[in-house]
């Protein structure tokens, strides 16, 4: 009676959901009282002016310039997640988005320059220890999942002055955009500039530092596009292959 009740609970937010067969109710139970927890700890953001709709928050999850912030309903921040929102447009969290433990999601650093903006789209998982940067603007689109160490840079240093330190010759920045349902396996880097189209896959540990059309398997060092995706192509994800130069291969 009890996994029923809870099933109906957590179909609200995911219709497909069913109980494995092997999930004991203790373990009903303790994923319940841990997701309580969550729910409790949400609500500390009435102290700062926000009602939190549907908001999880694991311990220790932080917040900089929090009233740029926006969340969706059933927005999970895993353990010691750090948001900061320096930027010139919101960071954006849309419906059902689930960000790992330890990870990070940072606008800007600098007072002297500020962000873009970050936008998380519908249906979005993202795992453990990611780094999301918003310098140039980071859009993540609907029903993305995503492996551990993601990691997102849209801004890149000037160097071309060699008398001057490079800290101080200033940044570009282009932004980052990740299509619609995406696979992107752990570890990997995505730079600035980079547009990644709709229904891609990118194996783990490639360096994407190119724009990659809908529809593609990508990967290696620099990441390249393995193959164009069928309507009807069932392959799992290549393991990831990198490219190694020729100076350094001897």
């Amino acid at each position: 009676m009890l996994k029923e009740i809870l099933q109906r609970l957590v179909r609200r937010k995911n219709p497909h959901f069913r109980w494995d067969d092997s999930i004991t109710t203790g373990q009903i139970l303790s994923l319940a009282w841990t997701k309580g927890l969550a729910w409790l700890r949400a609500w500390r953001l009435l102290l700062y002016g926000r009602v939190p709709r549907m908001l999880f928050l694991g311990r220790g999850v932080r917040f900089f310039n929090l009233a740029n912030i926006h969340f969706g309903r059933w927005v999970q921040l895993e353990d010691h997640v750090f948001v900061s929102a320096l930027s010139r447009r919101p960071v954006m969290f849309g419906d059902n988005v689930r960000i790992g433990a330890f990870s990070r999601i940072v606008a800007a650093t600098s007072f002297d320059h500020v962000g873009s903006y970050i936008r998380i789209g519908n249906n979005v998982g993202i795992g453990e220890f990611a780094y999301l940067g918003g310098g140039g603007g980071l859009e993540i689109g609907d029903d993305c999942i995503i492996g551990q160490y993601l990691s997102c840079h849209p801004e890149n240093h000037n160097f071309g002055c060699g008398d001057r330190p490079i800290r101080l010759q200033g940044v570009t920045r282009k932004g980052i955009r990740i299509g619609r349902n995406c696979w992107i396996g752990s570890k990997v880097t995505i730079l600035d500039g980079v547009t990644i189209g709709d229904n891609c896959v990118i194996a783990a540990g490639a360096v994407v530092t190119k724009s990659m059309p809908s529809d593609s398997v990508i990967g290696g060092v620099p990441a390249r596009v393995l193959k164009h995706i069928a309507p009807d192509d069932q392959d799992t994800m290549p393991p990831p292959v990198e490219e190694v130069p020729a100076a350094a291969s001897g």
